[in-house]
C-alpha cells in the first residue's frame, strides 16, 4: 500500500506538470493519467487495473453503468489557438463511449464531453480521405460537435438536461 493517497499524488502531478510546462514550454506527458483520475472521481467510474486495450474505465452508475469508456485528455493553454487534437482513438478495440476531459493550464478539469461509439465512427467516416481520420484522430472542436457536455467545473455533472451542441442552445 502506498504511503500517499491517490488524490495527493494527482494534486502533486498537476503542480509538477504545470510548473514543467511553465519552465520548458513543453508538456510533461501525464495529462491522461490526471484526466482518468478526475473522470473516475467526478463521474463515478471504475478505472481498469488491467487495461484491456480499448477502454480505461467502466461506469458504476446510470447513465453509464456497465459501459466501457475510453478517456482522453486535452489541456488547453491558449484558447485563441485552433487545431487542438485529442489522442488516437482505438477504433479496432471494444468500447462504448469516449470521454474528453478538457483541462486548464494548471491541469484542473474544466469540462467533460462524452461521445458514443457510433457517433465517433460516423464522424471519422465522413472524411475518409483524411489520414488522421484513418488513424482515429480528431480535433477537439470536431469531438465537441459530436459529443454531449456532461460535466462542467461550474455546474458539476449535467443530468436530465437536453443539451444541443449543434445549435448553441441548452
Amino acid at each position: 500500500m502506498s504511503v500517499y493517497a491517490n488524490d495527493k499524488l494527482i494534486s502533486e502531478a498537476r503542480r509538477l506538470a504545470a510548473e514543467f510546462r511553465a519552465a520548458t514550454g513543453k508538456p510533461l506527458g501525464i495529462s491522461n493519467e490526471i484526466a482518468e483520475f478526475d473522470a473516475a472521481r467526478l463521474l463515478n467510474l471504475e478505472l481498469c487495473k488491467e487495461r484491456p486495450g480499448g477502454y480505461d474505465a467502466i461506469g458504476r452508475q446510470d447513465p453509464r453503468i456497465g459501459k466501457r469508456i475510453q478517456i482522453k485528455a486535452r489541456a488547453i493553454f491558449d484558447e485563441s489557438k485552433s487545431g487542438h487534437r485529442i489522442g488516437q482513438l482505438k477504433l479496432d478495440k471494444e468500447w462504448d463511449s469516449v470521454l474528453l476531459v478538457v483541462m486548464d493550464e494548471k491541469y484542473f478539469p474544466v469540462e467533460i464531453y462524452e461521445a458514443q461509439r457510433a457517433d465517433v465512427i460516423q464522424a471519422l467516416e465522413e472524411r475518409p480521405e483524411s489520414n488522421r481520420n484513418k488513424r482515429g484522430m480528431m480535433s477537439v472542436a470536431r469531438f465537441k460537435n459530436i459529443a454531449e457536455l456532461i460535466w462542467t467545473s461550474v455546474d458539476g455533472e449535467i443530468q436530465d438536461v437536453v443539451w444541443d451542441n449543434r445549435s448553441a442552445k441548452s
